[in-house]
């Protein structure tokens, strides 16, 4: 019988959130349009786990 793996699969911090696992979104209100202020919200690259699977990095240079 084979022994079970022990290492943990490598992850990466988020970059759009860096690590946090939360964004901010301007408030915008009015007919024109004015920014009031900012929104906290889940991100959504890594679904608010602030970290991405190595393998679902994006490429360098991107």
């Amino acid at each position: 019988m084979a022994s079970r793996k022990t290492t943990k699969p490598t992850t990466t911090p988020c970059l759009p959130c860096k690590g946090t696992g939360e964004v901010s979104r301007p408030v915008r209100v009015g007919r024109q349009r004015r920014t009031v202020g900012q929104q906290t919200g889940m991100c959504l690259n890594c679904f608010g786990v602030g970290e991405i699977p190595a393998d679902d990095s994006p490429p360098e240079g991107r």
